[in-house]
């Protein structure tokens, strides 16, 4: 419990910093990808996110992991939360605006109950979670836009880099749930199994990137360089950290709304930043799966109203008291 007011405003400045560093990494893979593929860019992130948290590791003294089965469960869980969205999110970021990137990704939290909705047998579709739902796709559905794609020519790949945003998203949904099948009871803490599981990612992301682009020819400009390395070091490794002190902090439920901001950090930095343009429907979209988030989660339940007492009841009751 953090009770001094200092160390509460401390850690209030570093959920800020969480939320830029997600926000404004939809920014910094459209810079990268100026001069790198989409399978570079996946790779770039991990391996600079791996060698950064292997330095925390032996600045604070930790241990990795030893067990097989403990690398075994990192391995899956890393394919999911790391190699296969971090390839989609970069492939569609050369399609689509990042700020587009961003409001998609606010996403994740409805993608990861619908998994566990199916794999998990404690979790169940409440009526409250149904509405969630509803309103949550309904607002995927005004980003989407698909009044506007209809007939034009050239805009399938504009929609499949959508589709390869919610795909991402539904990898991350996997991902939580195996973490949290896969790693209970783990005596480890948060930053080891971060470490270890970022590492293994930029293993698997070597072995797969050749055969997804990572051999196309490289332009490392400043911008480029610059890019990469801020997305490795802080979206990728540095926001590991954060988060983890966030969580310790104020617990995981409050730490989640950080998802509310990234969309915004996101499609703020897109516009001012790279020139992007905004539509209505994005905002107006994206707004509805924030709310269909709060609604699935419970954060919107609304209390049911008290009867009034009946004034003519009173004097009865006393009467049944004496």
């Amino acid at each position: 419990m953090v009770t001094p007011s200092g160390r509460a405003g401390s850690v209030g400045a570093q959920f800020i910093a969480l939320a830029l560093m997600w926000g404004a990494s939809f920014l910094f893979i459209k810079v990268s990808l100026e001069g790198l593929s989409p399978a570079q860019v996946m790779f770039g992130r991990l391996a600079l996110g791996a060698v950064f948290l292997a330095g925390v590791m032996a600045v604070t003294g930790r241990r990795w992991p030893r067990d097989a089965r403990t690398w075994g469960a990192l391995a899956v869980i890393s394919v999911f939360l790391c190699v296969a969205p971090f390839s989609l999110y970069a492939w569609a970021g050369e399609r689509i605006p990042s700020g587009l990137s961003s409001i998609y990704n606010a996403t994740t939290p409805i993608a990861a109950l619908l998994v566990s909705l199916v794999v998990l047998p404690d979790e169940r579709l409440t009526r409250v979670r149904t509405a969630g739902l509803a309103t949550a796709l309904l607002g995927v559905a005004v980003v989407a836009a698909p009044w506007s794609v209809l007939g034009r020519a050239g805009d399938d790949r504009y929609v499949l880099a959508q589709l390869a945003c919610l795909g991402a998203n539904l990898c991350y949904g996997i991902g939580f749930v195996l973490s949290r099948r896969l790693l209970r009871g783990s005596e480890h803490d948060t930053v080891t199994i971060a470490a270890g599981q970022i590492a293994l990612a930029a293993v698997l992301g070597l072995a797969v990137a050749p055969f997804i682009g990572g051999l196309a020819p490289v332009d490392p400009t400043p911008a480029v360089l610059a890019g990469i390395l801020v997305l490795g070091v802080a979206g990728t490794g540095l926001a590991y950290i954060l988060n983890t002190r966030v969580i310790a902090a104020w617990g995981a439920t409050t730490a989640a709304t950080v998802t509310y901001l990234t969309p915004l950090v996101g499609v703020v930095l897109g516009v001012t930043v790279l020139g992007e343009s905004l539509h209505w429907n994005e905002p107006a979209g994206g707004a509805l799966v924030i709310l269909g988030i709060l609604v699935s989660q419970g954060r919107l339940a609304l209390r049911r109203r008290q009867p009034r007492p009946d004034p003519a009841a009173r004097p009865r009751s006393r009467e049944l008291a004496s």
